[in-house]
């Protein structure tokens, strides 16, 4: 986007331009997740910092220098991050017996929205990786033997070719949102 455009879509939102509004939101979102992200926030937390930054945005009405966005945005979800991770310091866990109920349902639907993630992550792996991974998915995993004469490759390419599906696997998941945390 070029500094034009910016300006120009900006003027537009502050003007109700809803258009525009979900082109900004569309266009620099990236930069507000990415600095609530690096503030290893949940996603949760990450979500509210995306959303009280655009909030900020929408009340304040006018900039001293529209072309500068990206930074104003960067520099408010920075301050709205720390003022989460400041409201965290002082609060108290407390502990809750839930070993007779089973997890809780939101647990189960983000541990479901993450396995989907991953299937599709497995699926769109090339045909050696994926039919590897599905391998050491197995119980029990398959040997370094049974995938190699599976897979009609030497037992010694198993290691590098099970590191390079886990390490495109991984950049498809932290593509998505999710870390190796």
């Amino acid at each position: 986007m070029t500094e034009f455009e910016l300006i120009d879509l900006l003027a537009r939102a502050w003007r109700g331009d809803q258009g525009a509004w979900r082109a900004l939101v569309r266009g620099l979102s990236v930069v507000v997740l990415r600095v609530a992200r690096s503030h290893r926030l949940s996603e949760a937390d990450a979500s509210d910092v995306c959303q009280h930054t655009w909030a900020s945005l929408a009340q304040l009405r006018e900039l001293r220098e529209p072309a500068r966005l990206p930074g104003w945005l960067a520099t408010t979800a920075r301050r709205h991050a720390l003022r989460i991770l400041d409201s965290r310091r002082r609060e108290v866990p407390v502990v809750c017996d839930r070993a007779d109920e089973g997890p809780a349902p939101e647990r189960l639907l983000l541990t479901a929205e993450r396995d989907a993630v991953l299937r599709q992550g497995v699926a769109a792996l090339p045909g050696h990786q994926r039919r590897l991974v599905e391998l050491l998915l197995h119980d029990p995993p398959a040997t370094h033997a049974e995938i190699a004469a599976e897979l009609g490759i030497a037992p010694g390419s198993v290691g590098p070719l099970r590191r390079r599906a886990l390490d495109r696997l991984r950049r498809y998941l932290e593509a998505r949102g999710y870390d190796h945390a």
